[in-house]
This record gives C-alpha cells, structure tokens and sequence, in this order.
C-alpha cells in the first residue's frame, strides 16, 4: 500500500513529525514490510498556479498544437501580459487553472526550463502534466487544478508537495494477508502510534455534524446465505454533478496510487484509503425497487463498470435490484448504476462481506480491485457507519449536496458490546516465557491496549492473567499465542536475546541421509547440474508422455487450490519437471544439458511404503482442529491419508555429452549415458545395478533400459520417444534417468574393494551374437564364467555389417585378471577366458569372432 507521509502522521500525536526513512524503520521495527521510501524530487525555480485566458489552435502541424496565454500573476516575462506558452495537450479549457513552470525552473530529473521558439511561437514556459511534477506516471495530459485552489500568480510547488526542502514522500508497505486493517491510513496510523508510544486519534470517532438520523435510507434486504454480515446505507441528494474534486483529496489519492475521476467516486475511493471500508455509489435515479443482496441464480449476467459482460456464478455474492443485479459483491459494481457526470442523487454503500467469497469471485471473473484486495483480508464491519458518515459529510461540503436523515443498516452484525470479539485468556507472564525477556511490569497490558483490546486484570489459583477482549478490527487475535506476538513485537524483537539451543552430542545425518547427499555430489562430479522444478504437473503432460489408462502414474492427487492452474497434480514422477527445465533452457539459446534432481513423488497407487508397510489407496484425510493436539487416533488417520512419497533421483540428457573443439568432434548425449547415470548414482550405495532391456513409457521402446537390483526393479533409464519429445517441444535424442532411491539398499560400511599388488593380465575377447541379445547380458554372463579372477569387464566397441552377418553383431569386451596372492600365469588367464566364452556361447549363441 502506497502511503503518503503527510496523511499517514495526521492522526498521530507526534510531538515532532520523522523523517520518512525514520518511519519506515519504525513500521518495519513494529512488523511490517516497507518495500519502497519514494521521496518526491524537489523543483526548483517559479513553478506557479496560472490561469489560461486565451487558445489559439496551430492546425498547420501534424499533432495538435496550441498556443495559450497563461495569466501567472507579476510572475510572468511581462508582468501587464499574459504568459504565452506553447503546449500539445488538449484536455483544458480557457478559465482553467494549470501548473506553469516559468524560464528558470527545474523539474524532477534535472529538466530545465527556458523560453524557446517553438512550431513558429516563442514559449515562456511550460505547463506542466502530473509525471512532469513526479507526482504519478500519468502523462494523458497535463494537470488541472479546481477552480478556487488558488489565485494565479500563487507560487504552486507547496501545494503540490514538491516544494524545495519539504517535498513529499511516499512509503510502500506490504501488508500480510492476517493484517487487514493495515490497509488503510487509521490502520497504519495506529501502529505508528504504538512504535513512538505516542497519542493516536480514531478517525472513525470524529463527529461529521450530520443531522439526526430519521428512518432508513433505502429499503436493504439481506438474505442469510448471502455471506453479507453487515450492509450499510446512506442518501445525498442535490448534489452538483460538475463539483471538482479539491485539490488536496486529489493529491492523497494520485500519490496512493488511485486516479481521480469525480467528486463521488473520489470521496468513496478516499474514505476507502482513511477507514479501510470499500465503498461504492450507486446513482440513486437509477436504482429501481428496493435493494436485495443475495447469491446468483443461474443464467443472471451483470455489465460491470469495466463495460465487460459477466456470467455470474451461483456462488457469487450480488446486490440487486428489481432489474437484477446491479454490483458484483466486493469486487466491482455494475454499470446499470454507475455514477456519471449527471448524478445528483448518490446512494452510498459501505457494507462487510464475507472473505472467502469475495477471494473467490475476483479470481473467478479475473477482477482483482482495491476493494476486494480488503475485503479478502476482512474489514472491520464496526466501521460501515462511520464510513458512510464520513463520505456523506464530505460529499455535502465539496459538492453542495444535502445529507438525507435516513441510515439504512441491514445484516447480522450485532450493535453495541455484542459487536466485540470472543475474549481470550492470557497468563500475565507468558510473553515474558516465550521471548525469554523480563518485560516491565505492565507492559503487556500497555501494548495491548494500544493495539485496541480491552484489557481485564484476573487471577485463578493465585497466577495472574489477563482477560484480553480484542477490537473488532483485529479477528487474528483468538489465542494466547497471536496476544503474546502484539506483546513481543511491539516490544521490539531486537531486545529479544538469540541464544544457539545447546548441541547433543551423538546425533547426526543418518545414514540414508548421508546417502541422499552423495548422490547429489557424484551426479555433480559426474557433469550435471542439479535443478529444483515444480512437484506439480499439469494432467495433459501424462497423455504426451504416451501412458496406458491403467498406468499406476496416471493416479495422482489432485490440488484442491492449485498455485498454477495448469498444473493442478502432485506429480507422481520426476521427469515433468526435468523436461519443463530443458523446454525453459533450451528456448533460451542452452542446447547441451545434463540436469538432475533428488525429490519426492507423490504415488496415492502404490502398494506399500518407502518404510516398507503394507500400504493401499490412502483414504481421505480428517479435518483436525486447532484447540489442542490431535489425538493418537487422529494422526494415525492423517498419516493414513497421506499418499506414498518415494524420494526418487531423475537426470535428462541433451545435446553434445563430449563438447567438439580443437581437439575432437565431440559426442552426442545417448542411451549409455542415461544408464551410466544410474549406475553412478547406485554405486553411492554400493549397488550395481543390473541392466535389462524393456518397454516402459514414455522412453523408446528400443532403447529403454530397466535396472534391478538384488532382483528389485528400481528404476529406468534410456532415450526418450520421438513422439513424447515432439509432444513436449523437446530436442531429438533426448535421454532421462530415474531410480527410486527408497528402493536402494543402505549399508552403514561399504565393502572394501580388494587391492592385489600382482600386475594384472589384460585381454580382449570379441563375441558375436544375435542383435536382440542385450550387451548388458553378455557382459554379466562374462562375469560369471569367468569366476574371481575377472576384476572387470569394459565394453569397448559395437560393430553390424557384413563381415558378422545379417541379424548379428559384435561386441568388443575388455577384460583385466588378476589374482589376490599371486602373478597370474598366462595358462590360467586363458583359462578364465575360454570358461567365460563358453558361458556366453551357451546362453548366448555367442561366437568369438575370427
């Protein structure tokens, strides 16, 4: 929220008004967030009010051209003549008053101004629009000041803010979404109030001098499923439709960021910004019949303000008349009764709505407005009347109107002490617990009081306590615990000492955690960069990834209120995120990629747990209340309903695995090195994982591996298909990994490796076999035949073609004997071989090549 200092210390005591940085730092030593101190540059020079007697219209040019004479008083080049001053804006009228910036002065951003000639004319100046005095970003013409504002001549730069030494600034707080009441100047106001321990003046408590009020404004009737708690209403008539708005309520409003329209709409827009209470006008002439506020039936439509037609929802809040609905509850109104430049008879409406439903319709109807930006965070319905008062009274001194006796208040909002909050009992010293500080004596009950609660003093079994009634402006207060946070903040969280909790000797990672976290080493020491993408996934990118109806994957958890809504699932594996990641990369000028990342699945599917408990489709969680803890049986429920979360680690591939350059080609990214990931990150765990070829979605067919170990199929890895990658926009030859890390055996001690100090005896056998035949079976069949003195097996090349025949290959394995406790001979290294060939020939069919 925009704020400018000026407004937000008017009703504060304060002995001397601070800086704005020293506000700042006390809004933000109270709790709140101050995003921005924008302190309006100062002008310099005759920056004066002139008023415009004379237009002459330059038609020759191309763009609209006039030259005007301004009256600017003495001030002027020629005290006896106008000013006349060249200007390409047309949206003033000779008799307005304007801002003129005379030879001599200098505008925000070090913009000079002197007399030149311009489209055949000399210009003695400017006159000024409203992004040229930095005051807002409106530049749709220039700035035209009400008719009594001042008399030309009148030096302007104090009445803009803008004045040399004292120009204005402006603080931009965010507000938390439990801090309604912080989104307006009596708000604010107050908590600068608490964090100088000075006097603060209610606005709503002012007397507006209103007469007596006489019966009801307009007959309101609220139906009790409306979600309407309060609706209040209040008449002026004669106003003067062509009164302008006064300068001083137009300038709050330009530096809060809202723009001026009219008298009407700027009071309500005011008042909004004071009090906090949105509020709307309807022209009363055309309101028909008495007022209802009700939820929407089927099939009504409503012509916002916007002129935009919208189908109403039947969860939509309406306030209606016996046309219909005439205002979209909290969000916008309609234009069957918008105010215009002929309104003289306003009825104003300043009610409470419920939050859920006006969050709801404004993310319904995308019309997200300052209004309903309020009422999702609730508004004080204690407020209403004091807002219609308010607005009434200004509406009747700025525009002449005269104030009907009559108040309409309809809703459930009880009157008088049956408007306060449940109370809440606190132990007096319980702030002083929790912070750990010894807090002076009654400074619980201070800061309390401050904040708007009404504070009684109580004792039960001889420990004091308080009884703390909050203000209706304050519904975050219902425990013990939010008192105890007003205490402590406003306190000063700085005094509150930061103690380190002692370290327990004994306690550490576990095991599987230190796994976790030398996966993600290796898979970086490895060449690929680790990513954090979304857990959620949209449910289209299942159908692109080709899955079958009954694909376990296709059962996920749907989001009841998704932050994206394109992505509305739990994502049950890991590869929509990595491949969101490549898209993103790729569309960026990134064409070789090696990404991974460690992270839980949700699989509401699975049959048992990650912890090894029989698990089936996991019922509906209970709705467990606050007051206290939950019972046993109610978090063996809650667990109940938690889908399975396997920790899973996946990678993709893209592009050039081997960069080219001087010293190669380079190499494309392929299958291989998919597995290799896995077997990378298996070797973490001490694990080699078996490799068999399979069909699994969404990899190719027929390059698609599955990897088991201890006969535990614990994941896949290979390329992609070509229609799942031309589905989601990605590269050709894409390739992923994913293993299930849960599935993995955990060994607190690795085995040792066996280091033999004999040389080693190295070999090469080249087998040809049928091309079905999965180089991973011959490899592992290899390893058995040869027995233990083959310490290992490398592939090293693939060959097809006519020289093996049609239908076979051949593969090129390297193998290194050795023996623990002695030099191997050449007999016995042979021997190892032959034994392993003949194995492979008798699984196999396998051949050793000539």
């Amino acid at each position: 929220m925009r704020v400018p200092v000026s407004w937000l210390t008017e009703h504060v005591g304060l002995t001397e008004v601070p800086s704005a940085d020293e506000l700042a730092e006390a809004l933000i030593r109270v709790g709140f967030e101050v995003e921005d101190v924008e302190q309006l540059e100062a002008v310099t020079g005759p920056l004066v009010i002139g008023r415009v007697t004379e237009i002459e219209e330059l038609t020759e040019f191309k763009k609209p051209i006039r030259f005007c004479r301004v009256d600017v008083g003495t001030r002027g080049s020629d005290p006896a003549e106008p000013q006349g001053i060249v200007c390409g804006a047309t949206n003033f009228a000779v008799g307005d008053l304007v801002v003129a910036a005379l030879p001599g002065t200098t505008l925000p951003g070090g913009f000079a101004i002197a007399a030149r000639k311009t489209y055949g004319r000399v210009s003695d100046g400017m006159i000024c629009a409203l992004d040229e005095l930095g005051i807002g970003d409106d530049h749709a013409g220039i700035l035209v000041l009400p008719p009594d504002t001042a008399e030309p001549g009148a030096d302007a730069a104090p009445l803009l803010g803008v004045a040399d030494g004292a120009a204005e600034a402006v603080l931009d707080v965010a507000i938390n979404p439990d801090r309604g009441y912080a989104l307006s100047i009596r708000g604010l106001g107050r908590e600068i109030a608490c964090a100088y321990d000075a006097p603060f003046g209610d606005p709503t408590a002012i007397n507006q001098g209103l007469p007596a009020v006489e019966g009801e404004a307009w007959p309101v009737t609220v139906e009790p499923a409306s979600g309407c708690r309060r609706f209040v209403a209040r008449r002026v008539t004669d106003l003067d439709p062509t009164a302008p708005t006064p300068w001083w309520m137009t300038r709050r409003l330009l530096l809060a960021g809202i723009r001026p329209i009219s008298l009407a709409v700027d009071v309500t827009n005011y008042v909004m910004l004071e009090l906090g209470q949105p509020m709307h006008a309807y022209d009363a002439a055309r309101v028909t019949g008495d007022v209802v506020v009700r939820r929407a039936r089927a099939d009504e439509k409503i012509t916002t303000l916007d002129d935009v037609s919208r189908a109403l929802d039947p969860d939509d809040v309406a306030v209606c008349d016996e046309s219909g609905p005439i205002g979209l509850a909290g969000v916008m109104g309609g234009a069957s009764t918008e105010v215009t430049d002929t309104t003289a008879d306003v009825l104003l409406e300043a009610a409470t709505w419920e939050p859920a439903s006006v969050a709801r319709a404004a993310r319904r109807h995308k019309l997200p407005s300052e209004a309903a930006r309020r009422f999702e965070r609730t508004v004080d319905p204690a407020v209403a009347r004091a807002a219609t008062d308010r607005a009434a009274a200004l509406l009747a001194h700025y525009g002449s109107a005269t104030v009907a006796p009559g108040v309409t208040d309809a809703g459930p909002f009880p009157a008088g002490d049956e408007a306060a909050l449940e109370p809440v009992r606190m132990a007096l010293d319980l702030p002083d617990r929790v912070a750990g500080v010894a807090y002076p004596r009654g400074a619980s009950v201070r800061r309390l009081v401050q904040v708007g609660c009404a504070v009684d003093v109580d004792s039960q079994d001889g420990a004091a306590a308080v009884v703390v009634t909050p203000p209706t402006w304050r519904p975050d207060l219902v425990r013990p615990a939010d008192l105890v946070e007003e205490v402590l903040r406003l306190e000063g969280y700085d005094v509150i000492p930061s103690v380190l909790p002692a370290f327990a000797g004994g306690t550490g990672l576990t095991m599987a955690q230190r796994r976790r976290r030398q996966v993600s080493r290796a898979l970086a020491d490895a060449g690929y960069q680790e990513v954090l993408p979304s857990p959620f996934m949209a449910p289209g990118v299942l159908d692109a990834f080709g899955l079958d109806d009954d694909d376990p994957r296709r059962s996920a958890v749907r989001l009841a209120n998704p932050l994206d809504a394109d992505r509305s699932l739990m994502a049950t594996t890991l590869l929509p995120g990595l491949l969101d990641a490549v898209v993103r990369n790729v569309s960026r000028g990134l064409r070789d990629l090696a990404l991974f990342h460690v992270g839980q699945v949700a699989r509401p599917d699975r049959g048992e747990r990650s912890d090894g408990e029989g698990r089936g489709t996991p019922g509906a969680a209970p709705v467990v209340g606050t007051a206290q803890r939950p019972t046993d049986a109610e978090i063996a429920a809650l667990l109940e309903g938690l889908p399975a979360q396997p920790l899973r680690v996946g990678a993709v591939l893209t592009g050039a695995w081997e960069p080219k350059g001087w010293w190669g080609e380079g190499r494309p990214a392929t299958w291989t090195d998919a597995v290799e990931a896995a077997r990378t990150v298996a070797s973490v765990y001490g694990a080699t994982p078996e490799v068999s070829d399979d069909r699994h979605a969404p990899w190719h067919p027929g390059r698609c591996a599955a990897l088991h170990v201890d006969g535990v199929l614990v994941g896949h890895a290979g390329e992609l298909h070509p229609k799942v990658l031309e589905a989601l926009g990605l590269p050709p030859r894409t390739c992923a990994m994913e293993l299930e890390l849960d599935r993995l055996p955990v060994h607190e001690v690795l085995a040792r490796p066996e280091v033999s100090a004999f040389p080693p005896v190295l070999l090469d056998v080249a087998l040809v076999a049928a091309t079905d035949v999965p180089a991973a079976a011959l490899e592992a069949t290899l390893v058995e035949g040869g027995g233990d003195l083959l310490e290992d097996v490398r592939l090293f090349d693939v060959y097809s073609g006519a020289q093996v025949g049609e239908g076979r290959r051949s593969l090129a394995f390297a193998l290194r004997l050795r023996a623990p406790d002695r030099t191997l001979t050449l007999e016995e290294a042979s021997a190892a071989r032959d034994a392993a060939i003949a194995l492979a020939g008798e699984r196999h069919g396998a051949t050793l090549r000539a």
